[in-house]
């Protein structure tokens, strides 16, 4: 069964049951679905397009959660968070902070990296590798402390 077809099948069950939260997010990505295969109408998406998607679709409520929290709309960010535990079923697992790390560690072994110069260098090839497995962010985060102690 691929990703599309599990996102269906989950939207009728939401629809069925009443689950207002997993109804109104599962709408959104399909409507976000929708858009990327008008982009391209010769193309089936694929369940990696998909899974990019949704990784999008993550990014933007943790972005809301973020401004919410920052603006004390302790209501809206709720709902937000409901909104992301729903998308995040779909997604696969994130690694872990000490995978990263060991996999950094290793590429800037590799390349060479000596210090926060080499940033943009260490990034490029250990995002390639994570594509989707985890949050750029905190990529970015270790890769910075461990550029500055190295």
């Amino acid at each position: 069964m691929s990703l599309l077809d599990m996102l269906n099948r989950d939207l009728k069950i939401a629809m069925k049951s009443g689950d207002d939260v997993a109804k109104r997010t599962l709408r959104g990505v399909k409507a976000a679905i929708t858009r990327a295969e008008k982009d391209r109408p010769d193309h089936l998406l694929t369940d990696e397009e998909t899974i990019a998607i949704l990784h999008k679709q993550a990014k933007q409520r943790r972005d809301s959660i973020e401004a919410y929290a920052r603006g004390g709309r302790e209501d809206l960010v709720a709902a937000e968070r409901a909104e992301l535990s729903v998308i995040e079923k779909y997604l696969p697992r994130q690694m872990g902070e000490e995978e990263i790390r060991s996999l950094a560690a290793t590429i800037m072994t590799e390349m060479g990296a000596t210090g926060p110069s080499d940033m943009g260098k260490v990034m490029g090839k250990l995002m390639a590798q994570l594509k989707g497995k985890a949050d750029g962010r905190l990529v970015n985060k270790i890769v910075r402390d461990m550029l500055k102690g190295a």
